[in-house]
């Protein structure tokens, strides 16, 4: 299983990008991080979710 934002899912083998596309995350609107790194936007499409990652999904909210 693999651990996204605090939730197991079974996406293992899964491509980053094409995971956050198809999840309702606009990939050029977070930062993601994989087992405590950031993955720098351009490499989101080279990275192959493993068994076991731990990944978080972060949004940046305005305000005032």
């Amino acid at each position: 299983m693999v651990k996204i934002n605090g939730e197991e899912k079974a996406i293992a083998g899964r491509n980053l990008l094409e995971y956050l596309k198809t999840s309702g995350f606009e990939p050029d609107k977070v930062v993601v991080e994989r087992n405590l790194e950031i993955v720098p936007r351009d490499e989101l499409g080279n990275v192959t979710i493993q068994e076991e990652d731990s990944i978080e999904v972060l949004r940046f909210v305005g305000g005032g």
